[in-house]
């Protein structure tokens, strides 16, 4: 078998959570009265550390940007959070791959309190040996940071990374990947491009969730 661990991003990787994360900035920025921009604009909040995201699309300071996260999860805690589905082949994905023996986590820059009750929800904590995310105070949002956590959490060493591989829809996967010293999946039915994947590095790209299992198990 080609990798043994495999770390899943949360947003754009196993949901397609664009609704709820959009709806949840809209309520955001109209409580301070900002502009809400385009949907397309929006989109790119799907991925990305929250605040970071905020700050730089809305030309916010850095303690702005924590108000608009505050007041982004006062919509997205209750409501937001279950706008939400499983992208098709997700849960047969995660099946054969635990069945083929591989160790499964997650590594999402999504607060851990949230991503644990969306996979609790929708019925996919089953297939997760370990679910890891940002804290909700800030801290630990960068991919990287988090890829670290779950690591060595669960306990991985130098030796195993090798056959580790982080897969996710953004270039923040791919990059927090590379620095990790993992391998790295791009998924095209998410949130980013082709192009801004293959620009990241990413070792492979696929169109569909079942093609990850291929990449997974091949020698």
């Amino acid at each position: 078998m080609r990798y043994t661990t495999a770390l899943f991003d949360l947003d754009g990787t196993i949901t397609d959570s664009g609704t709820g994360i959009m709806n949840s900035i809209r309520y955001a920025l109209r409580k301070y009265d900002l502009p809400v921009p385009s949907d397309e604009v929006l989109r790119t909040f799907v991925g990305p550390p929250l605040q970071e995201q905020f700050q730089a699309v809305c030309g916010l300071t850095e303690e702005e940007g924590r108000r608009m996260v505050q007041a982004y999860r006062e919509y997205y805690r209750d409501r937001g959070i279950f706008e939400n589905s499983v992208y098709d082949g997700i849960p047969e994905t995660l099946k054969a791959l635990k069945n083929h023996g591989v160790r499964i986590l997650m590594a999402t820059s999504k607060p851990e309190e949230f991503a644990k009750r969306i996979a609790d929800h929708f019925g996919f904590a089953q297939y997760f040996d370990y679910i890891g995310g940002a804290c909700m105070d800030g801290k630990r949002t960068d991919k990287h940071e988090v890829i670290e956590y779950v690591l060595k959490t669960c306990g991985i060493t130098a030796a195993e990374r090798a056959q580790t591989i982080m897969i996710g829809d953004r270039s923040h996967d791919i990059i927090g990947a590379k620095k990790a010293g993992l391998h790295s999946l791009g998924v095209l039915y998410g949130y980013g491009g082709r192009e801004e994947l293959e620009e990241a590095g990413a070792d492979h790209i696929v169109r569909t969730a079942e093609e990850i299992v291929g990449v997974m198990i091949s020698e």
